[in-house]
């Protein structure tokens, strides 16, 4: 048998006025998943578990079977994974985003937690400049990422109290309630904006009317993950497939293959349909695939309605469509477990932690339902998973 996990971050939404009190998982046209929640097993899961914050880390530790409770340490650590860097005992690794701060007569102002998506080509050059600074600091490292996500270390340091706020969650607010309760972290961020104030590459954007990275923002703060593979835990072999180094982390952390497509961006213009055939591929060799696609989420941070039906839409269409397609002509037995991992409300532009609908398809005992998938059809299922890292025990043995 072979199993895929076919994951639309932030999928799961709430009702808005715009959309005539509906969410864009009612108003998308998504066939495919739809076919898939008519003939499979339909319900809600919790994969935020009480007491976390509904981080994607959290959540799709979840989706890959590991209670946070037992496992998690951190965001970073696990991004750290993902590119390398092997974390030390005083280790500490923080989350790094490029973001563009603004100001008004009140104080600065968080514009854009992405740097308007700046490029991998781009901000590896601010991140360069940064290192180049770090001989001001002791025992700190910086390791360039994809996009505006990147990895900050710190050696030895120790701050019991720190809190740092996720800068996706301040889209649009004022920055001092929400710095960092740590001075050499603070110094940092002030030290960033000089050396970035006026670096070529804000220059150029400059000229094209692009967002600038006017500053670094570090959080999802951790010491060194360990945790069991999937062919420990349950004898599969597995890969992942995602442009994010958060879920490549998660993979490697489960001893997974990481497949990387190129034209994987995170954004909109991803290559949905790359990833797909790196799937099918996968699963000739593999007995589990894990696809991640990270679009909806960042339409849903950035407020983008219209943003988020599309990539809901590709994704049902370039992503769900042709695996699906593929594994029926195969004629081999087969389980799909497709989901979000958590909300990103287009009227909040964060995550939040409620239940999300799953599907969980199994080609050679195909259900008849009369339902689609979306959260309305998902609650009045009458099956809720609570314990969601129980959900892939589910998928592969039940």
């Amino acid at each position: 048998m072979k199993s895929i996990i076919l994951l639309g971050d932030g999928m799961a939404d709430e009702p808005l006025e715009e959309l005539g009190n509906k969410t864009p998982l009612d108003v998308a046209n998504t066939p495919y998943m739809d076919r898939l929640a008519a003939r499979g097993e339909l319900g809600m899961v919790r994969t935020v578990k009480p007491g976390f914050s509904p981080g994607s880390d959290v959540a799709n530790m979840t989706v890959l079977g590991l209670d946070p409770s037992l496992y998690y340490t951190g965001r970073a650590p696990i991004e750290a994974t993902s590119i390398g860097v092997h974390l030390k005992e005083d280790d500490t690794a923080f989350r790094i985003n490029l973001v563009s701060l603004g100001k008004d007569d009140k104080g600065m102002i968080m514009e854009d937690y992405s740097s308007g998506h700046i490029t991998t080509r781009e901000a590896a050059e601010l991140i360069e400049t940064l290192k180049g600074i770090m001989g001001e600091y002791q025992g700190i490292s910086v390791y360039p990422g994809i996009e505006y996500r990147h990895l900050m270390v710190i050696n030895g340091y120790g701050n019991p109290r720190l809190k740092t706020k996720p800068p996706h969650d301040i889209t649009g607010e004022h920055i001092d309630p929400f710095l960092p309760n740590d001075e050499l972290l603070k110094a940092l961020i002030k030290r960033s904006m000089e050396v970035f104030k006026d670096h070529p590459v804000n220059l150029a954007r400059r000229s094209r009317g692009k967002k600038e990275a006017t500053a670094v923002w570090p959080w999802g703060e951790g010491k060194a993950m360990k945790a069991p593979t999937l062919k420990d835990e349950y004898g599969v072999t597995g890969s992942m497939i995602s442009a994010v180094d958060l879920l490549k982390g998660l993979g490697m952390l489960r001893g997974m293959e990481i497949i990387k497509v190129p034209g994987a961006t995170g954004w909109i213009d991803t290559d949905y349909s790359g990833k797909a055939q790196a799937a099918l591929k996968s699963l000739s060799a593999l007995d589990l695939v894990f696809v991640h696609v990270e679009a909806p989420d960042e339409a849903g941070h950035a407020g983008l309605i219209r943003e988020k039906i599309q990539a809901i839409e590709s994704f049902d269409e370039l992503v769900v469509g042709q695996i699906l397609t593929s594994m029926e002509e195969r004629s081999e037995h087969f389980r799909v477990l497709l989901l979000p991992d958590h909300p990103t409300p287009i009227a909040k532009k964060t995550h939040t932690s409620d239940p999300v609908p799953f599907i969980i398809y199994d080609s050679i005992s195909p259900r008849n339902n009369d339902c689609g998938f979306n959260e309305k059809d998902a609650s009045q299922s009458g099956l809720f998973v609570e314990d969601g890292h129980t959900l892939l025990s589910r998928l592969l043995l039940k």
